[in-house]
Order: C-alpha cells, then sequence, then structure tokens
C-alpha cells in the first residue's frame, strides 16, 4: 500500500498535470528523493541546496504539519496523505503607498 500525495497546481508542471500521486517511502525525506527520481526537478521546487525544505513550503502528513511533527524525518505509513501547500503572499512591495479611495471599499 502507498501513500498519496497531493500536488498544487504550481507543481503540476513537474507532475505532468497530476494533482495526486501515489508512491512509497518511509519518511518525508525519502518521499521527495522518490518523486524526484520520477518527476525530476520538483526536488528543486520543494528544497534549498542543502536538502531543507524552503521555507514558504509546507507539507502535511494526515493533515499535521511536519513542522510540528519530526520535520522531513516525519515517518510514514501505507494510507498516509501528504499535502504539499505552497505558502502565498501577496500586495505591494512598498508599504508606503496609499491605497487609491477608488480601491479601497467600505464595509
Amino acid at each position: 500500500m502507498s501513500v498519496l500525495v497531493r500536488v498544487p497546481t504550481p507543481l503540476r508542471a513537474v507532475t505532468k498535470g497530476q494533482g495526486e500521486l501515489k508512491t512509497e517511502a518511509a519518511t518525508v525525506r525519502e518521499l521527495i528523493d522518490r518523486l524526484e527520481k520520477e518527476y525530476a526537478g520538483i526536488k528543486s521546487r520543494l528544497c534549498e541546496e542543502d536538502g531543507n525544505i524552503r521555507r514558504f513550503i509546507n507539507i502535511y502528513v494526515n493533515e499535521e504539519d511536519i513542522r510540528f511533527l519530526q520535520g522531513p524525518a516525519t515517518p510514514l505509513k501505507p494510507g498516509d496523505q501528504v499535502s504539499i501547500v505552497p505558502a502565498i503572499a501577496g500586495g505591494t512591495g512598498d508599504r508606503n503607498r496609499a491605497v487609491s479611495p477608488a480601491r479601497s471599499s467600505t464595509i
């Protein structure tokens, strides 16, 4: 039995359009390595050059953030669901920029 991996839309270009993948792995780190063998380039999207998971990538095992478990060493078992969730940020880089009255709304 394998682990189900949910892939976010921005990474589906690397996974040939697939939103869900199945693989076998004992830990999250091994899972990433196995995915890299099948989908070259995915590891560089998830990890820094030193192998640590990028700070804007959140990985959940059965809805638990691995940062509060054992990080990349978090064990996996058959039937687990792993979700890869990139953090999304937005807005202007200029903190002093005022919002145009025409663009602001009143509640």
